[in-house]
């Protein structure tokens, strides 16, 4: 494991590039509509954000402050609950693509009008020093498991010179091997969410923190690597 980690999935990665480019674009572009929606239209905020949250908001609190007093139980489900999340992004690269399209666009949109709702109630610092750990390292690996979702669903709509069956199985093998990469990242991400994230730490800590983890993490994914294994579809 160790040294898949190390030497292989990077590769692996730096391999996938354009699909991760292209989950990028879409996280990002959803996002800013989000952001540009909410701004533009504050009723379109509560489509999204529930009336409990709307009520923490304009009493200038954070929402996250229960995951504080209750943090190994609740690091245990943002993890369980992060995984799902990846997982189900990938597996919806099975419809074609068209689900992993739906599932990015929506995390997107999300983020973006929390972002836009925060900033009208003048919480911006606090959302973004509570996102900012856990963030580093959890947005990318939703970004990550929509490449890899996308990389399923380019082998359906375009096998090329191989059979569709060869395509869907080289596809899926590539796609698979790209996302289990993520799954101590998330590991990572859920125990800051549940323990640093919401704590009382200095949102200078919190920002530094989530700053070294992505260049970290950025570093690791960069690096120069081997090639990966070749991969048998006989198997």
């Amino acid at each position: 494991l160790w040294r898949f980690l190390r030497d292989e999935y990077p590769a692996i990665f730096q391999r996938q590039i354009g699909y991760v480019l292209v989950s990028v674009t879409v996280f990002m572009a959803w996002g800013l509509l989000g952001a540009v929606l909410t701004s533009a239209r504050p009723e379109f905020m509560p489509h999204f954000v529930g009336p409990e949250m709307i009520s923490t908001m304009e009493r200038h609190e954070m929402w996250t402050k229960s995951v504080v007093s209750a943090a190994p139980m609740a690091t245990s489900a943002i993890m369980t609950n992060n995984l799902s999340v990846s997982f189900v992004t990938f597996a919806a690269g099975i419809t074609f693509g068209l689900g992993t399209f739906f599932y990015i666009s929506f995390n997107g949109l999300m983020l973006g009008v929390i972002g836009a709702a925060c900033h009208q109630y003048g919480m911006s610092k606090d959302l973004w020093s509570f996102v900012a750990p856990h963030g580093s390292l959890e947005l990318p690996s939703i970004i990550i498991a929509g490449a890899a979702g996308f990389r399923l669903g380019h082998a359906m709509l375009f096998p090329g010179a191989l059979r569709w069956k060869e395509s869907v199985a080289r596809g899926g093998a590539e796609a698979t091997r790209l996302i289990s990469g993520i799954i101590p990242l998330l590991v990572i991400a859920g125990c800051l969410e549940g323990f640093f994230s919401p704590s009382q730490a200095p949102s200078w800590l919190k920002f530094t923190v989530g700053g070294m983890l992505f260049s970290l993490l950025l570093l690791w994914l960069f690096r120069p690597a081997k090639a990966p294994a070749a991969i048998d579809l006989n198997r």
